[in-house]
């Protein structure tokens, strides 16, 4: 059995193709391997979680209803999730949940009564293993386009898929195990998973450059 309690997803670039700034549901499509992914954590008996940065919002190219729209779209697609916790501030706000900073993976282990100890954060890029790594959890990092190749070296965990990341949650890597040459999980498809419990949590901060692609 895995002791890990529970996983949280980054959002774009993680769970779904990252389409900057996207306020339409309509143009949400999950990676590949995400559903599977998802179903075996679920099948174990491990709580989900979601916890993006959307500085769009703080931008002004977006609303918190886009955002909204867009995890609705994604809940529907991957879902339920346990929990999500949301960032709208921008890189220059001094936000204390967004990633890199720890707010909201600590807010989210709180709603769900998880041990950060317990818990593991799976992302695209360096803040989001960075902020895991400053919340006490467990981070892994799982490379696409837009990630830079000092953030993968300088990860502890790199997985070249989430089927892979999500074998190596189930399997209870030791610390310093570089998982990129892994192969990833082979008909893993699970079913039978858990409904959401009845308090499910959204969290969104008070609505107050990063390079294109990375607009988190």
């Amino acid at each position: 059995m895995s002791p890990v309690e529970a996983v949280l997803f980054d959002r774009d670039g993680t769970l779904v193709h990252d389409v900057p700034y996207n306020g339409d549901p309509e143009r949400v499509r999950p990676v590949d391997g995400a559903r599977e992914a998802l179903d075996l954590l679920r099948a174990h008996g491990i709580r989900t979680g979601v916890v993006t940065n959307q500085s769009g919002v703080a931008r002004g190219l977006l609303t918190e209803a886009d955002v909204r729209a867009v995890d609705q779209r994604i809940d529907d697609l991957l879902g339920p999730f346990d929990v999500w916790a949301v960032c709208p501030h921008g890189p220059d706000d001094g936000c204390p949940c967004r990633k890199p900073r720890p707010g909201m993976i600590l807010w989210a282990l709180g709603r769900i009564r998880t041990r950060p100890a317990d818990a593991v954060v799976i992302g695209d890029i360096g803040a989001d293993v960075a902020a895991a790594r400053r919340a006490g959890a467990r981070g892994i990092l799982v490379p696409n386009q837009v990630t830079r190749p000092e953030e993968i070296t300088a990860a502890e965990h790199v997985a070249p898929d989430l089927l892979t990341a999500v074998r190596a949650v189930l399997d209870g890597p030791p610390k310093g195990r570089v998982l990129a040459d892994e192969r990833p999980i082979e008909n893993a498809y699970a079913t039978g998973a858990p409904a959401a419990p009845a308090d499910a949590a959204v969290w969104r901060a008070p609505a107050a450059g990063d390079t294109p692609g990375r607009p988190r």
